[in-house]
């Protein structure tokens, strides 16, 4: 990048970049986004007639779409350029251009302190790189989030650069798979690695003489005194084959021999999901405060992981043990549970043999707060105490310890840290979402969003968690490291200040192999083709379409003058991330679309006085006063209610029969199962640039990929297709069935919980073989643990009794 900035500096382009610094300066303002500063310099390239080349092609182009950010000092420009994914650079450039350096984080960190008059000269830094220097990492950010496969790999190489050690420690690390005390794979018989070896060719040709469907019950005394205990599996053939993936593995190591062997070794019986704030239930809560898709998320691949995990359990032959799967979504009790099951202490999941949710209470030191249901935003006072007691309840329930934790979101990935830690496990991170890039400099303007928010508690408990975490499982590749276009999630964790508190200079290994992307599925029993007559219900269908096109309702606004028009549908929670003002914006500023589209928003409410907070109500109203402004009442519908995951199936399927489409306008979205559900019952999906729909829409997101911050050009996108579909009657169908099959090829929860399971056996044994970084990892995590998030919550727990008084 010092090349590509000599040659702006040293060229008549300087003068270029002089007359964008000075065109910035006279804005009056002092921080400049990526989105403003290429304004700047299209309207330069406009007013000054540049050939279309120069906008992309020249130097000071490339160096402009670079550039991520410019803060403008009293003396200085500083520049924060990101000349490839995964990597930024801070540059300092003097007011003459005569000169520029490249700068330290913590020289960057401070600037940003003085831009919002909060610098100081000594302040807390936490670097996170000294952990993982001596681990493996990554090479090509191209290969971020394939952490397994770059694993394999490592170890394969292992293997073959020092046999003996790795088969020793191969043998060591099989002969600790148990279950309640009991050995399983290999017996007191074996002793060391080179017999090991040695008694698995032994052991192949004996079963070799077997019928391939003999059951293991009717040899298992042979194998016994080979020195072999129960868990390779449930036949002859079974056994055979795990057994001859493992010699393959010892003799010749290659990356697929190596997860096709993990893959069948039983070492995980007991899983715990922790999913904390919202309301956790499997009935009467979708659509509630703060709950939606995490919650579906988590009880379908609860469903998902038990039924894995009893495939497992009965091919490895164990099930004849007694053996069987345990699955605990573990969540807080809410004794003012509003009608749900929320107050109830243990549910069974539906269409499950042993998963369960679990339900703690907060501790009631503050009952008047903690019997309510209480925001995801105010719950981090609770957390250590609901850890406290979680752990004796699930000692109580799995009679033993888990094998798996698995946190879900901010809390409930702190929770699993906690756990873990004490415990002993593996433990897996799922962000879901991470609130510090979704709202715009929350990290700079903490203090100012403290009371509502309570950020400095939330982006502490992110470093905590993302970095004790074995490993982190993500939906998509941008919620890493972004695109060349943004910053992904994770990667806005690397670098950041939280002027007064702390610096980040290092906050997350982005190439950390810890990092593996597994998108989630769809539960296709609610949610499939509208094409499925078969599967539809007549009287709900017919109950659903009068819902949204004719029912006369106090929770339903506006009627549909010419109801047979194309529908635009949206689902979506009330927030200014989900920008469903946005949406409706747009339909409203398009004489085209209101000419031919009728639009449908799903909400869970539709009066301001049903917020549940500031920001809800806000949303509500701008919704009404767009509605009114522009006189859309015979235009659009919107249903203020909450729906049943099946009604809203049927809903997405009625809207695919009039040959709708779906339209997803948020702001930021981190992944949107609800692109998923419209697209697999056959809708055509418009989604946000801005997240991972970006890769859910692969091949077509020229056509289907929009900016919500663009209204006009939104607009413009839909329109063509909508004029593609009248002058090709067969294009909406073809758009229709190319999604269905894309969601129902990629995103399934059987590829889901296979890939899953596959990192937990994996992660698990490399804990085993390299753990040597773990405990001053832990003891660091402890350290921000105590001294800064706990502080923070306590100032959060002040606020709440300060309010009952």
């Amino acid at each position: 990048m010092n090349e590509l900035l000599q040659a702006v500096l040293n060229s008549d382009e300087k003068s270029v970049l002089q007359e964008l610094i000075f065109s910035l300066t006279a804005s009056g303002k002092q921080y400049f986004l990526r989105n403003e500063i290429l304004q700047v310099f299209a309207d330069y390239c406009h007013n000054s007639q540049k050939p279309a080349y120069f906008y992309y092609s020249s130097s000071i182009g490339k160096l402009i779409h670079y550039t991520h950010e410019i803060i403008l000092s009293e003396e200085n420009t500083w520049v924060v350029i990101r000349p490839k994914i995964a990597s930024q650079e801070v540059w300092r450039l003097n007011a003459d251009l005569s000169e520029c350096e490249l700068m330290s984080p913590q020289a960057y960190l401070d600037v940003c302190d003085r831009l919002v008059n909060r610098y100081q000269p000594h302040i807390l830094e936490i670097d996170l790189g000294p952990f993982y220097e001596d681990s493996p990492s990554v090479d090509d950010p191209r290969n971020i989030g394939q952490g397994l496969a770059f694993l394999n790999h490592y170890l394969c190489d292992q293997l073959v650069n020092d046999p003996q050690h790795w088969l020793e420690v191969l043998f060591q690390a099989l002969r600790r798979v148990q279950y309640d005390g009991r050995r399983l794979l290999i017996g007191d018989r074996i002793s060391s690695g080179v017999q090991f070896a040695q008694q698995i060719k032994e052991a192949i040709k004996f079963l070799s003489e077997r019928p391939a469907d003999e059951p293991y019950e009717k040899f298992h005394f042979h194998l016994q005194n080979l020195g072999f205990a129960p868990g390779w599996g449930n036949t002859a053939a079974r056994i055979s084959e795990t057994l001859s993936l493992l010699d393959r593995l010892i003799d010749t190591p290659q990356p697929a021999i190596l997860e096709a062997f993990v893959a069948r070794v039983p070492v995980v019986f007991r899983v715990v999901l922790i999913s904390i704030h919202g309301w956790v239930g499997q009935q009467d809560v979708m659509g509630r405060d703060e709950t939606l898709g995490q919650v579906v998320y988590v009880l379908e691949q609860a469903r998902s992981l038990e039924n894995k995990l009893r495939q497992e359990i009965t091919l490895a032959g164990l099930d004849v043990f007694g053996i069987q799967p345990h699955v605990i979504i573990l969540t807080r009790l809410i004794p003012n549970c509003e009608g749900t099951s929320c107050g109830l202490r243990l549910e069974k999941v539906e269409d499950t043999e042993n998963a369960w949710i679990l339900r703690v209470p907060f501790e009631e030191f503050n009952p008047e707060i903690t019997n309510n249901w209480i925001s995801k935003f105010e719950i981090w006072p609770y957390l250590e105490s609901f850890t406290n007691d979680v752990e004796k309840e699930l000692f109580a329930v799995f009679k033993g310890r888990p094998n798996l934790i698995i946190g879900n979101y901010s809390d409930g990935n702190l929770v699993a840290s906690l756990l873990s830690h004490r415990l002993k496990v593996t433990q897996c991170n799922i962000a879901h979402s991470l609130e510090k890039p979704k709202y715009l400099f929350s990290n700079l303007y903490w203090h100012n969003l403290e009371d509502q928010y309570h950020f400095s508690a939330q982006f502490t408990a992110d470093l905590i968690s993302m970095n004790a975490a074995d490993f982190i499982i993500t939906s998509s590749y941008q919620e890493i490291v972004g695109t060349p276009d943004g910053m992904g999630q994770y990667e806005s964790y690397k670098c950041f200040t939280m002027p007064e508190l702390y610096h980040v200079v290092n906050g997350i290994d982005l190439f950390s192999p810890k990092f593996n992307l597994v998108p989630p599925g769809v539960n296709q029993k609610i949610f499939f083709p509208y094409t499925q007559k078969e599967d539809r219900d007549f009287n709900q269908s017919q109950q659903i379409e009068d819902l949204i096109f004719n029912r006369q309702d106090p929770q339903i606004f506006g009627n549909l003058a010419e109801p047979n028009k194309r529908p635009i549908f949206a689902v979506a929670t009330l927030s200014s991330i989900k920008n469903l003002t946005g949406l409706v914006d747009c339909f409203a500023q398009s004489e085209e679309l209101q000419k031919r589209c009728n639009l449908i928003i799903l909400t869970s409410k539709l009066h301001p006085a049903e917020a549940a907070n500031p920001e809800e109500a806000a949303e509500i109203q701008r919704l009404h006063d767009i509605i009114n402004q522009h006189h859309l009442h015979n235009h659009l519908r919107w249903l203020g209610m909450r729906l049943t995951g099946g009604n809203i199936g049927e809903a997405y399927r009625i809207i695919a029969d009039r040959q709708g489409i779906y339209v997803h306008f948020a702001r930021f979205e981190s992944f949107g199962r609800s692109i998923l559900e419209a697209m697999i019952s056959g809708l055509p999906t418009f989604a946000t640039q801005f997240g991972g729909a970006l890769e859910i829409i692969e091949n077509r997101e020229d056509g289907f990929i929009i900016n919500p911050t663009d209204l006009e050009g939104a607009a413009q996108k839909i329109i063509a297709f909508l004029d593609e579909c009248e002058h090709h009657p067969q294009h909406w169908q073809e758009v229709s069935e190319w999604m269905i099959q894309r969601i129902t090829n990629k995103y399934n929860w059987s590829s889901h919980t296979s890939q899953l399971l596959l990192l937990a056996k994996m992660f698990s044994f490399w804990n085993f073989v390299a753990p040597e970084n773990n405990e001053a990892r832990d003891r660091y995590m402890e350290s921000l643990f105590h001294l800064i998030f706990k502080p923070r919550a306590e100032k959060i727990l002040e606020q709440h009794r300060h309010k009952q008084k």
